[in-house]
């Protein structure tokens, strides 16, 4: 493979901190390489002084001459006086970007949903990361370095950013480094992994699960101040290696060595003690929403919501920007009130949320980490039966990253990753039975976000999750829901089976779009009524009926494929036609679901 770009002898330091200490390091034809690392550790300067926005200190970065390289950053460089337009394809003639099939497929895999010619100034943070990546995108890159490429993205574009990334940068052609803290993405898309730590760069072969690997077998030999941070990645890789959703299809690490190192490790929940627990605390009655609707103005946000939270449900929620989510949240904690059906909630029911703003640490912006916590309970119970925990507020913060140095700092003076997790911390201390946690894995590196999950599976109580890192979402619940058209769906088939159903409902979306002036024809009104209403109705809860029974034949199909004989090729053949021959059933009753609650409206 053809060099790119390397570093020699790389020296960088801040007056208290020595951050990298004459590091060497090359980029070739194809890398696709994914950092990881603490915060603070430098992922983000390394990335600078490699795209030569940073100059170091010592040492020198070389680049192959007539290489471009193009760089995302974190920050937000967008110009307001532009609109879209001008940000993404400046002053480029129409004919000539719209004749562009690269161009065309980075404006309708990001920006699709967002008028071509409105100003940036008016956008939200999410769209503007979108049209600040698709700007870069849209342009020819020998290299590109993406720092945090995934903030503010939801599960659909980060989806898309990867199927991109793989097209665009093949094994045999140019180069790109990402700095994230999304598993799943570095998992998808690097085939190498660069983790960050103790002044140094060390280079791992693969994506995530095969650095976890790689990882586990190093620290193994480590001395005893690594074992806390040893056992949290046994403990992620028995995750990863026993079954973690669309990973088992697709092995990436040595299956015998996992095995040997993963073998002493439990389950990462005890499911069964927990459920009790949490049964014992909330009795058998959390949260019912009973054909329950909200409608903002003339708008339905949410129709016909039934859903009986059970004690000890671990459930992930996912939906598009607008969908409901933070409504559905709202009927869950008593925020919202349905302008439908009803909300009933148990007696022993206590709701605490983690929001995505910080208004738990408002009360205590200036006050020191110590006294935050010195009116906190003196000790807080984790897990259940023989593996419960009593532990300190002081040990809790231990447990999420904080060093007795940082007790003394005020809150306000806290990075974002910490104030988070001060806040996560606050809830918990609170002792909820019904946790929901919005987007609770902003700021949060690697190694933090997998201290959380391990403190998360020994929380005995509800936990309702909406993310868009769909790692951690697979990881922390046990199963998943989305919002789609103003409903409350199951997702048997998890983050995979939602995506499928995104894209069966854009496509429905646009055919249906194309028909409405035939539509509006033959229909006596601008919804169906009476008879018709009430047919549609009953078909539409038939299909939803006959669609969960074939995602549940499909489920036990693929998990009966790991027990058939392998050697059987005819008899596997003949099960995976059966299997493909149901979801396509899916696909197409899928499609009808749509169109009969468009009509429904």
């Amino acid at each position: 493979m053809a060099h790119l770009l390397g570093a020699e002898g790389l020296h960088l330091e801040y007056p208290t901190k020595v951050v990298f200490d004459s590091i060497t390091l090359g980029v070739e034809e194809g890398d696709r390489i994914g950092i990881v690392g603490r915060n603070g550790d430098g992922k983000s300067s390394l990335l600078a002084m490699l795209a030569g926005r940073m100059a170091p200190d010592a040492g020198r970065v070389t680049m192959r001459a007539g290489t471009r390289i193009g760089v995302l950053d974190q920050a937000d460089t967008l110009d307001d006086t532009h609109t879209i337009a001008q940000a993404v394809v400046g002053d480029t003639p129409e004919h000539e970007w719209a004749g562009d099939a690269r161009v065309r497929d980075v404006i309708e895999g990001l920006l699709g949903d967002l008028d071509w010619h409105a100003p940036v100034v008016d956008l939200s943070g999410g769209q503007r990361r979108r049209v600040a990546l698709a700007a870069l995108l849209a342009k020819d890159w020998d290299i590109i370095a993406l720092d945090e490429p995934t903030n503010h993205l939801d599960v659909e574009a980060i989806t898309w950013l990867a199927a991109h990334l793989k097209r665009r940068w093949p094994a045999n052609a140019g180069a790109f480094l990402v700095v994230t803290h999304d598993r799943w993405f570095l998992d998808e898309v690097c085939t190498e992994t660069w983790e960050v730590h103790d002044r140094i760069v060390e280079p791992f072969e693969g994506g995530y699960a095969a650095y976890i690997l790689q990882r586990v077998e190093r620290d193994r030999m480590a001395a005893a101040t690594e074992a806390k941070r040893q056992n949290l990645a046994r403990k992620e890789l028995a995750w990863l290696r026993r079954g973690a959703p669309a990973r088992t299809s697709k092995p990436k690490f040595r299956i015998d060595a996992a095995n040997q190192l993963i073998e002493d490790v439990p389950e990462i929940r005890d499911s069964v003690s927990l459920q009790s627990l949490a049964v014992s605390r909330l009795g058998k009655d959390v949260v019912d929403l009973l054909d329950a609707g909200v409608r903002f103005g003339d708008r339905d946000v949410l129709r016909d919501v039934e859903w009986r939270i059970a004690p000890g449900e671990r459930t992930g929620i996912l939906g598009v920007n607008g969908a409901g989510k933070s409504t559905l949240l709202g009927l869950i904690a008593g925020t919202v009130e349905p302008t439908s059906g009803r909300v009933k909630r148990g007696k022993t029911v206590k709701v605490r949320t983690l929001t995505q703003r910080l208004d738990e640490l408002t009360d205590v912006w200036e006050q020191p980490v110590r006294t935050v916590i010195a009116g906190l309970r003196t000790s807080y119970t984790f897990g259940a039966g023989s593996k419960a925990q009593e532990l300190t507020p002081g040990q809790l913060l231990e447990r999420m990253g904080f060093t007795s140095a940082q007790l003394s700092t005020p809150v306000k003076d806290l990075s974002g990753g910490q104030q988070r997790r001060l806040q996560l911390l606050l809830v918990l201390l609170d002792q909820p039975n019904v946790l929901i946690l919005d987007e609770p894995t902003n700021d949060m590196d690697t190694d933090m976000l997998a201290a959380i999950e391990d403190l998360l599976d020994s929380w005995p109580g509800t936990l309702i999750v909406v993310s868009h890192d769909r790692y951690f979402l697979e990881r922390v619940t046990d199963q998943q829901y989305a919002i789609l058209g103003g409903h409350l769906r199951h997702l048997p088939g998890g983050v995979d089976e939602y995506l499928r159903l995104r894209a069966l409902e854009v496509r429905s979306s646009g055919e249906q779009r194309n028909d409405q002036a035939a539509r509006a024809e033959s229909q006596a009104g601008p919804g169906l009524e009476g008879a018709a209403r009430r047919t549609a109705e009953k078909e539409l809860a038939a299909l939803e009926r006959r669609m969960q029974k074939l995602n549940d034949q499909i489920d036990r199909a693929k998990h009966a494929l790991a027990d058939h004989d392998q050697s059987d090729y005819a008899g596997l053949g003949e099960k995976m036609k059966a299997i493909q021959a149901q979801q396509d059933e899916v696909e197409e009753l899928e499609l009808r679901w749509f169109e009969l609650t468009e009509q429904l409206g």
